[in-house]
């Protein structure tokens, strides 16, 4: 195995780390945190941050009465509040009066004091008869009409007539006598569109060179090193070293 090596070298751990094995500085420069306000990275975003403040120290001493007085709940700044409250008293007592009634009066002893006599009915004679007037009645008029469309103060709503059959495509019509495709003149495309383009077939070449030259294969495409030192060959390359520093291009 010793003949593999060249001089006194060996296989072995390196003693420190080396700088080309990494392609980044790797941990060498501390990134700053993106939480928190303390070394906060100044290229984020910070959050606002909120703090819970320490307890309220009791006060010293007291500038209120406290509960020595007490105070009613119906009692408000406008005064007592009572609330509606029904009570229910006695009867009342009624006075009678003494009214006369209606047998205490004598209508009769007025002797006509106010009228010329009492009521008496009587009976009128028989009037004249109604005087006739020959005005006209009810049928006499006639009114204007509220159907159908001429009406004179009404909407009219559409009026629908049923036209007598037509003679154009029926059973027995004449189909000879109707023009067919043939009997209407051909209209040229050219007239209303653009014109296409129109070829025309030339005569047959006649062949000018008859002379046999050579076809693909007359040639021997395999003889290669008669042009170039040697007939074209893949190799397998070296591995990539991890000791190459890769290309790094700030886009």
């Amino acid at each position: 195995m010793d003949g593999a090596f060249v001089g006194t070298w060996r296989p072995h751990r390196p003693r420190g780390l080396i700088s080309a094995q990494f392609t980044s500085p790797g941990p060498k420069y501390s990134v700053q945190g993106t939480t928190g306000y303390i070394n906060h990275n100044p290229t984020k975003v910070k959050a606002p941050a909120y703090t819970c403040r320490g307890a309220k120290a009791p006060a010293e001493g007291s500038c209120s009465p406290g509960p020595r007085y007490y105070v009613e709940p119906s009692m408000t700044r406008t005064g007592k509040y009572v609330a509606p409250a029904y009570a229910i008293t006695g009867l009342p007592r009624i006075k009678t009066e003494i009214t006369p009634g209606p047998s205490d009066y004598s209508p009769e002893k007025s002797n006509r004091h106010i009228f010329k006599c009492p009521p008496e009915p009587s009976m009128a004679f028989r009037n004249r008869g109604v005087k006739t007037d020959f005005t006209p009645g009810p049928g006499t008029y006639t009114l204007p009409r509220v159907l159908g469309p001429n009406t004179a103060h009404t909407p009219a709503s559409p009026c629908y007539s049923m036209k007598s059959r037509s003679q154009q495509d029926r059973y027995d019509a004449d189909l000879a006598k109707t023009p067919g495709p043939a009997a209407l003149p051909k209209i040229q495309l050219d007239v209303f569109k653009t014109r296409a383009p129109g070829y025309t077939m030339g005569t047959r070449t006649q062949l000018r060179d008859k002379t046999i030259k050579p076809g693909p294969a007359d040639y021997r495409t395999g003889r290669v090193v008669l042009i170039k030192p040697q007939a074209p060959a893949a190799t397998f390359g070296l591995r990539h070293s991890m000791y190459t520093t890769p290309l790094i291009l700030d886009i």
